[in-house]
């Protein structure tokens, strides 16, 4: 009697987030989030300009292995006239916009805000709470911080109506990833 052979199950391969952004900022809190959750983030930053299309998107994907659960996120400020609507175009992606800056997700780790903000106002209010913060980066002591507070960070943001100033959708991102 011979044995039997095991047949492979077949490895499912995890879905890639490949992430579209403007800045430095962005490209440090989505590192981030990578790290702490172990994902498969790609990070694409589109430094020269915001001039994002679907033809750039399609171009930059092809370089990876596609699955059929991949999802795509912009990760934009909307401190310039028409970028909503520009992104917004774009189909079958998922929107992580801020306004006016990436600076007020920090900012809902630690306090509310309601009252419109420009982005110096809102650095000024987030030294208040890392005294260290430089825009671009992230200490490692600041993402300890980060971690932990997101979930009142979600909170906060979920309450401000969406798109205007001051609001973040980035937590779209970390309730994915809380579900993987």
């Amino acid at each position: 009697m011979g044995r039997q052979i095991r047949k492979s199950k077949g490895k499912t391969m995890k879905p890639n987030f490949f992430v579209f952004c403007e800045g430095e900022s962005e490209v440090a809190y989505i590192s981030h989030l990578r790290s702490q959750y172990r994902a498969p983030i790609q990070i694409i930053p589109r430094k020269s300009d915001s001039n994002i299309s679907v033809r750039y998107i399609e171009n930059c994907k092809r370089e990876y292995v596609a699955t059929k659960n991949d999802k795509t996120f912009l990760m934009f400020d909307l401190d310039v006239d028409g970028m909503l609507e520009h992104l917004q175009s774009i189909p079958d992606a998922v929107l992580l916009v801020s306004n006016p800056c990436i600076e007020l997700l920090y900012l809902l780790h630690f306090e509310e805000c309601h009252a419109e903000l420009i982005q110096n106002t809102c650095i000024k209010k987030l030294k208040r709470h890392l005294e260290r913060y430089t825009k671009g980066t992230l200490a490692l002591n600041e993402k300890q911080l980060l971690s932990d507070k997101t979930s009142e960070a979600t909170a906060r943001a979920k309450v401000l109506e969406i798109y205007n100033n001051p609001s973040t959708t980035v937590y779209k991102m970390t309730d994915l990833l809380e579900g993987l």
